[in-house]
């Protein structure tokens, strides 16, 4: 006995480190046999893109950002200050990363819908896309109305369509 009065502390017993072995070992087959298998994994079906525009944002002396399309510069949208917050983050980090990576404005921005619904900002500069949806449905629709018309949001529903 120690002197607290308890029993020493003996090895580990024999079957206690295979029990601790084989739990170790099918936890790691478990793994192995569910990536390779693709068990519980749900894919989807790559969407197809139905519509696109491809347009600048040019920031104007009394904080209002214009939206053009890159094709024939016809006004798109217009953001007076104060309005469209997440539009305008969106927009300034893009931008932002381009300065950041010594490019200029030239590239246009593209806005892609796909058939399932979905909505990606993309900017091909970077070589960054962002998924609108990831934002919540309500962001996504601010961009959405840059869309060509019946390819936008849904009047009655407010869902993008």
């Amino acid at each position: 006995m120690t002197a607290g009065g308890g029993k020493e502390d003996g090895p580990i017993p024999a079957l206690a480190l295979i029990g601790a072995g084989a739990l170790a070992g099918f936890a790691m087959l478990a793994v192995v046999i569910g990536r390779g298998g693709d068990v519980g994994r749900t894919e989807l079906p790559p969407a197809e893109p139905v519509s696109h525009v491809a347009f600048h944002a040019e920031d104007q002396a009394d904080g209002s950002i214009v939206v053009r399309d890159a094709a024939d510069r016809h006004l798109l949208l217009t953001v007076r200050p104060g309005e469209d917050n997440f539009f305008r983050a969106t927009l300034r980090g893009l931008a932002q990363a381009r300065q950041r990576e010594g490019l200029g404005r030239e590239t246009p921005f593209t806005l892609t819908r796909f058939d399932n619904g979905t909505l990606s900002l993309a900017d091909t500069a970077t070589n960054r896309t962002i998924p609108l949806e990831a934002f919540g449905r309500p962001n996504a629709l601010a961009f959405a109305r840059l869309l060509p018309a019946g390819t936008g949001q849904d009047d009655t529903t407010g869902t993008v369509r």
